[in-house]
């Protein structure tokens, strides 16, 4: 692991220093940045992002952490002692550190996986209904008849656009919250 502070962090994110530094810091199973400016914090996370060209994952829990929770690609406030700064700039709200695990592994899990099907039905539907309106007018001569009423259309995207969704979303669990957490790894195979 590593440990460093503000001081040494400031030395260490000038242009000349920041390659070996993210070198260093991949060789680590651990990096913890303590007494840290907002602007350290920030800066820091921007350059994962850009030289590592990794997905970025900031968690701050007070009004110090809302610059490094902007810069990260998704942010987790967690609603602390030290108001809702945090809460209000993140992209998702936890009420203790804890349930951060619980968030990453299992809603996280879920969520990919119901993205995933959407597409997949969003790209079965279309197919479907623009291969049944070019056979109907290959068979009638490329004419530019209508098939069927407006109202049949917007009924149709209606139906197979919202409903299934809704009923996808709230239902669908491929594995149960406990097996997710019992084996982390299953986040990376879904992928």
């Amino acid at each position: 692991g590593l440990v460093i502070d503000g001081r040494t962090l400031e030395h260490v994110l000038h242009d000349s220093l920041q390659s070996i530094f993210l070198e260093l810091t991949g060789k680590c199973r651990a990096v913890v940045c303590c007494r840290a400016t907002p602007l350290q914090k920030s800066v820091l996370v921007r350059l994962v992002r850009n030289k590592l060209k990794a997905m970025t994952l900031a968690v701050g829990d007070g009004a110090n952490d809302v610059s490094m929770i902007q810069v990260a690609d998704t942010g987790v406030g967690i609603l602390g002692q030290e108001g809702m700064q945090a809460v209000m700039a993140s992209d998702f709200a936890i009420s203790q550190f804890r349930h951060l695990g619980k968030l990453l592994l299992v809603h996280g899990h879920w969520c990919y996986t119901r993205l995933t099907n959407m597409v997949l039905y969003f790209f079965y539907k279309n197919v479907a209904y623009v291969s049944l309106l070019f056979w109907y007018q290959f068979f009638c001569g490329f004419s530019g008849t209508s098939m069927t009423d407006y109202w049949i259309l917007i009924l149709f995207n209606l139906l197979f656009t919202s409903v299934p969704p809704i009923i996808y979303g709230v239902l669908d669990k491929d594995v149960s919250a406990e097996i997710l957490m019992q084996l982390p790894q299953l986040y990376m195979m879904s992928q």
